[in-house]
């Protein structure tokens, strides 16, 4: 049974996803060597994004931020947003996006690899 879901959430996600458009241009515009921008979003609705660049290596600070907000929330700012919060992380790729085999690459060093079990 899926929730039906009302039309002030659906404005809520509309605006946290141009926010965080917003916050990728900005991050990609102060990063030259950047290749793409590492997203992770947090169970309590706070994201860390940093620029990646070619060989996965940081190409620029760790933001944290947190929609309509001051500040992120005191979770984060105790745990610094604890992995085992993390409810969704990707990399946004800028156009053109490096080859498949990069971009595998890339997202096994900056966001590891889970091992699939049957």
């Amino acid at each position: 049974m899926s929730k039906k879901i009302s039309k002030k959430e659906q404005k809520e996600a509309l605006i946290a996803e141009k926010s965080e458009a917003s916050m990728i241009d900005g991050i990609i515009e102060g990063s030259p060597d950047a290749i793409g921008v590492v997203v992770v979003r947090l169970e309590c609705g706070c994201r860390k994004m940093a620029a990646v660049d070619k060989k996965g290596d940081p190409a620029s600070k760790v933001i944290a931020y947190r929609d309509n907000a001051m500040s992120i929330c005191d979770q984060c700012k105790e745990d610094h947003g604890d992995f085992m919060r993390v409810t969704e992380s990707f990399i946004h790729w800028i156009e053109p996006a490096p080859s498949q085999d990069d971009q595998d690459m890339i997202n096994a060093k900056v966001l590891g690899t889970t091992p699939v079990t049957n």
